[in-house]
């Protein structure tokens, strides 16, 4: 070949290799520019999907009451790697992703080995996935196993590590990773494979759980619990050559059980949790004031002493702390699935008749007003009202007694003597001052027949009543959620303290059933008419518990009383609290101690309105108008002011002094009168007191 015909070839040699390069750098340029594309138009991670968690309800410790499973029926609880046991992390690391906190989402030694066994083999052998890789396979699941899909995962793992930190692609995969069925997340399966939380495995429990999402459904625990404890038993081998755990504790993690079923999830307070949600529906985690451990042996009692009762009859419970008002446990039926009972109705919220519950908040009336005291006699005899003649449970009379008795005894003729001085419409709105609710039949105003259940009224708000006996009289809002904010100002008046402690103490000697310890737990039973509902309520200076007892149709239960059925089951609530009762607080400044002899003569014996009393020779002092419990109507017609109040008395002793609820206005005059100023709208207590130290009381509303 000539030097021309050499220098042409070389040349058109190099023309080629240009035209080569060019075209290789186009389609270098072209690959590159459709990666680019293709990378764009896979856009954002959809990380939405994964914010999306079973509603989990939780105690006043954080111990879970309750989970709901999301729409879609699976159950993937919040997690976090802070609450997992450490040993599963390290084990899940070892085994999934070696350098999770080296690489940026793609390993590229795992990475290299999988793409020498997809080319040696002609077919996917391992992933070479890492965590991040996973993470984002969870939240875009593909059936296919391609190289497109790899590179998807590869994109995408890439993206999750620019947005997230390496803990929150944890906490991420924590959350999502598939473990068989409808469980999600290592939380769920912990719960329903363990009965437990993630905070601490067992090696042989961490092994299994690393296991069980590489093939989740052919290594279910409840379908396939060989396999997956072959699997485990790899995961195993696998650390022992990592040399991250050694043989003997290999084998001993290898000679353990596998679960061969799935335990429900906590169904804790079921009647509290669905009020929660209803009210809530969008929250993802509800932290109630409910003690978990106080609130499933309250339950595990229903339970027991429902099935002794009878197949129709069900229990509500209530327990509160008494300092701050937070319900600890509430307990709406024995069994939330037994028809029979109406086991999803919550009695705990249901309006009942109280039967005698509400005696104890008369005589504390009662002895507020100054018209008793504990020592006090009272009689206990026949006694009419018009037409309305109350007669004892019993349908005997105690005769004479001191208030205290009669009170502990429930004896209804004293009571209802004490009512008719302190006023039903005076007891009606004290309650209601203090927070309870009480719901008079259609059209009826109070009268004295609700001092024996003529009322209804709730065991929630009973024991909100009888949480201030140990309050020394007042009385807070009971609070359900731990995120319901606290207002110490929200403090009610339900009784003054000194009559609160008298009546605490009273109730205190009320002998106890044949479960109960004298003296230890303050109480009270009633009994609805009918024998429809049994109650019984009780405190100590901690808590305060409610039991009711009765069907939830309101059909008569015959032989159902408050002390026989509803007692036992209040002394048996405070023994499994698992704390020893408190003793209640000291009196208080003013509380007068002394025996019925030692009593002022005006509080030895009381005396029904309308009698009068003798003091020696003379005749006793009783306020003749305003008559008790009578309505005024003193408000001038401009309504500027109101207008003075006539005070006038028969019998006693002068000098004689006019107290405006327990203020002093003055002396009567003369003509055994005086006019006083009213403090204002509402109900208001005048007293006149005699130069004996005799007295007498009338509570008015004015309007």
């Amino acid at each position: 070949m000539s030097e021309a015909e050499q220098a042409r070839a070389v040349s058109d040699g190099r023309q080629r290799l240009k035209i080569a390069a060019v075209l290789a750098g186009s389609a270098f340029a072209l690959l590159v520019v459709s990666v680019i594309f293709w990378v764009v138009s896979l856009g954002p991670v959809p990380l939405d999907v994964t914010k999306e968690v079973s509603i989990t309800i939780v105690d006043r410790n954080g111990k879970l009451v309750r989970a709901f499973a999301m729409k879609n029926g699976r159950w993937r609880l919040p997690v976090k790697a802070s609450e997992v046991d450490p040993a599963y992390i390290d084990v899940l690391l070892a085994f999934e992703d070696r350098r999770f906190r080296q690489h940026a989402g793609v390993d590229p030694l795992a990475f290299g080995r999988a793409v020498w066994q997809f080319v040696s083999h002609g077919r996917i052998v391992s992933g070479g996935s890492t965590i991040t890789m996973q993470v984002a396979r969870l939240i875009e699941p593909r059936r296919d196993r391609t190289i497109g899909a790899k590179l998807r995962q590869v994109v995408r793992a890439i993206q999750i590590e620019r947005m997230m930190s390496k803990d929150e692609i944890l906490d991420l995969y924590l959350r999502l990773a598939p473990f068989g069925g409808n469980l999600e997340g290592v939380r769920a399966a912990t719960i329903a494979y363990f009965g437990k939380e993630p905070k601490r495995l067992s090696l042989a429990e961490a092994a299994l759980l690393v296991a069980l999402p590489q093939s989740p459904e052919t290594r279910r625990l409840d379908r396939h619990p060989d396999a997956a404890e072959r699997a485990r038993d790899r995961v195993l081998d696998r650390m022992v050559e990592l040399g991250r755990v050694s043989t003997a504790d290999a084998t001993h993690a290898k000679a353990e059980a596998v679960p061969r079923m799935r335990r429900p999830m906590p169904l804790l307070a079921p009647h509290v949790t669905d009020h929660v949600v209803a009210r809530e529906p969008a929250a993802s985690r509800v932290a109630l004031t409910l003690d978990a451990n106080l609130q499933r042996s309250l339950e595990a009692l229903a339970r027991d002493r429902a099935i002794a009762l009878g197949p129709e009859v069900s229990i509500g419970i209530v327990a509160v702390d008494n300092s701050s008002g937070d319900i600890l446990a509430r307990v709406g039926s024995p069994d939330y699935f037994d028809a029979r009972r109406a086991g999803q109705a919550d009695m705990t919220r249901a309006v009942r008749s109280p039967g005698s519950t509400l005696k104890p908040f008369i005589y504390g009336l009662a002895i507020e007003d100054g018209f008793v005291h504990p020592e006090s006699l009272i009689d206990d005899r026949p006694i009419r009202y018009g037409s309305y003649a109350p007669e004892n449970f019993d349908m005997t009379f105690q005769g004479t007694v001191t208030v205290r008795k009669a009170l502990q005894l429930s004896l209804n003729v004293p009571a209802i003597a004490l009512l008719d001085r302190v006023g039903p419409h005076r007891l009606t709105s004290r309650i209601r001052q203090a927070g309870g609710d009480l719901v008079l039949p259609k059209d009826e105003t109070p009268g004295l027949a609700m001092g024996l259940g003529g009322v209804g009224v709730t065991l929630t708000d009973l024991v909100q009543l009888y949480a201030g006996f140990p309050r020394l009289g007042s009385t807070v809002p009971l609070r359900e959620r731990l995120d319901d904010p606290r207002d110490e100002s929200a403090q009610r008046r339900l009784l003054d303290p000194v009559a609160a402690w008298h009546i605490a103490h009273v109730l205190m000697g009320t002998p106890p059933p044949e479960n109960g310890v004298h003296n230890r737990i303050a109480f009270k039973t009633g009994t609805s008419y009918g024998y429809r509902d049994a109650w019984s309520v009780g405190f100590d200076g901690r808590m305060t518990i409610g039991v009711w007892v009765g069907r939830p149709d309101g059909a008569p239960v015959p032989g159902l009383l408050g002390r026989t059925a509803a007692a036992p089951i209040l002394f048996d609530a405070f023994a499994r609290s698992g704390k020893i009762p408190l003793g209640l607080p000291a009196a208080p400044r003013g509380t007068l101690m002394a025996t019925t002899a030692k009593l002022p003569l005006p509080l030895r014996r009381f005396h029904p309105a309308g009698e009068l009393a003798q003091i020696g020779d003379r005749r006793g002092l009783r306020i003749q108008f305003p008559l008790n419990g009578s309505r005024l109507d003193v408000m001038a017609e401009d309504g500027a002011k109101m207008s003075p109040v006539a005070v006038k008395v028969a019998g006693g002793v002068p000098p004689m002094t006019v107290l405006v609820n327990g203020l002093s206005a003055g002396e009567l005059d003369s003509r055994r009168q005086k006019f006083v100023e009213p403090p204002g709208p509402g109900f208001v207590r005048l007293t006149v007191m005699d130069a004996t130290g005799a007295a007498d009381t009338v509570v008015v509303r004015l309007q």
